[in-house]
């Protein structure tokens, strides 16, 4: 049995649960209910409001939304939520029948800080999972509608609010695609696995627990803002929190602004919270794959084996060596010295990526193209000596000019339904086939 069946098959014994179970159907459900599979709810917060903690929500294929159509569902227990069935839940097949969070840009007078919030009860509890959805941000998204657009993509350049495309009725939505509350006291675990996350206006999962395992498992993210993974620690103890980031495939991971310099991060390790990543891949991202440069790396316990790395724009790996902030690459005669930096456990058979063929047909080629010849460029237009310089000057004001900038791409949509052939790219590393 392989290391990632092992993973997967120990997750799913943890989760087994003797709680009841929901099923919502969007094409066929009925508000009502009763939650059945012959008579399944129409909306997934119906069904929230009738599970108990422990209890499995089954949803088919579908595009699901908050209430009243709001972008943010809220979920305020410890459940289990298993996406990708069929309209009468006889077949699971996640990207056959993808079960869909993906708002539209005219919702988002209704977002808040997330498009799956989760808002779980003080105190220990039974494992919360989110298995096999699908969550997109790319029509929430504004764009630009010619700049920064390299031919073949389907959008220009994400626009920073509040600037917004002329076709869209509001600008981006800066939402998470998961989130848990900063201050929330939950002990328990949080499972993520065989989602997909693509196109997130802020990072793509950002979780924070009190006690207890976040594990990260067999995902699928794409062209997320500033992080695509960060997990945190709502406790003043360094143990009471550890992460498990294993079998994802992380790609294009952009940075919090145009200028490509600030973030861009694939998983970034935090304070308080030991982190075991592995059998990622990590490519593409506009800064680093893994991030060890923030917080005190005393408090932090990492260990980093088995990923691959590739095309990672400034590094693959960022830690901090005390005053320093030290950027490797993974095939590097120094990379696994990291192992001694302080917060490092272990930095092992971490490889470069050999044969990029491996992506060929499963990575969509125009927009490789165009993150591979990425530019910025900024222009200055200062004239000291221009009328309106000379009045602000006899006036005691300051002397202004105007910056110019073009990027040739910044956070483009990524075509949604070509993420899920990245699932399987290659064996025993990032996201695998989903069973």
């Amino acid at each position: 049995m392989t290391k990632f069946l092992t993973t997967l098959l120990a997750v799913t014994l943890g989760f087994s649960a003797l709680g009841a179970d929901f099923y919502v159907c969007q094409s066929r459900g009925k508000k009502k209910g009763p939650g059945t599979k012959d008579a399944p709810f129409r909306a997934i917060f119906d069904a929230l409001k009738q599970a108990q903690p422990g209890d499995t929500i089954h949803m088919a294929a579908g595009s699901y939304t908050g209430q009243m159509g709001a972008s943010e569902i809220i979920v305020d227990k410890p459940v289990t939520i298993i996406g990708g069935y069929n309209s009468d839940f006889s077949t699971r097949n996640v990207t056959e029948y993808p079960t869909l969070i993906q708002p539209s840009n005219d919702k988002n007078d209704t977002k808040g800080i997330g498009l799956l919030t989760l808002e779980l009860p003080a105190g220990p509890g039974p494992d919360m999972v989110i298995d096999g959805l699908i969550i997109d941000q790319s029509y929430m998204n504004s764009y630009h509608d010619i700049k920064g657009k390299p031919e073949g993509l389907e959008t220009g350049m994400w626009l920073e609010p509040p600037a917004k495309g002329s076709k869209d009725k509001f600008a981006s939505a800066k939402s998470y695609s998961i989130y848990s509350e900063t201050k929330g006291r939950y002990e328990g675990n949080i499972i993520i696995k065989n989602c997909v996350l693509a196109n997130s206006g802020n990072i793509a999962v950002n979780l924070s627990l009190y006690k207890g395992t976040v594990k990260i498992l067999n995902n699928v993210f794409v062209a997320s803002r500033m992080e695509a993974c960060d997990v945190s620690s709502s406790n003043v103890k360094n143990d009471a929190v550890s992460c498990e980031f294993a079998y994802n495939t992380v790609l294009f991971t952009w940075s919090r602004t145009s200028e490509l310099t600030d973030m861009g991060y694939g998983f970034r390790c935090l304070s308080k919270v030991s982190s075991n990543i592995h059998h990622n891949i990590f490519g593409l991202n506009v800064f680093s794959g893994v991030g060890n440069d923030k917080g005190d790396p005393k408090s932090k316990n990492v260990t980093l084996d088995n990923n691959v790395f590739f095309l990672n724009r400034i590094s693959d790996v960022t830690a901090v060596k005390s005053p320093n902030i030290i950027h490797l690459r993974v095939d590097s005669d120094e990379f696994e010295d990291l192992a001694d930096f302080p917060g490092m456990e272990s930095v092992e058979d971490n490889i470069a990526l050999t044969d990029p063929a491996v992506f060929k047909g499963a990575i969509n080629e125009a927009y490789l193209t165009a993150f591979l010849n990425v530019t910025y460029s900024e222009k200055t237009n200062y004239d000291e000596n221009s009328p309106a310089n000379l009045f602000r000057a006899a006036m005691g004001m300051n002397k202004v000019g105007k910056i110019e900038t073009q990027v040739s791409m910044y956070s483009n949509r990524y075509p949604l339904a070509e993420t899920y052939r990245l699932f399987g790219v290659m064996k025993d590393y990032g996201a695998q086939q989903i069973e």
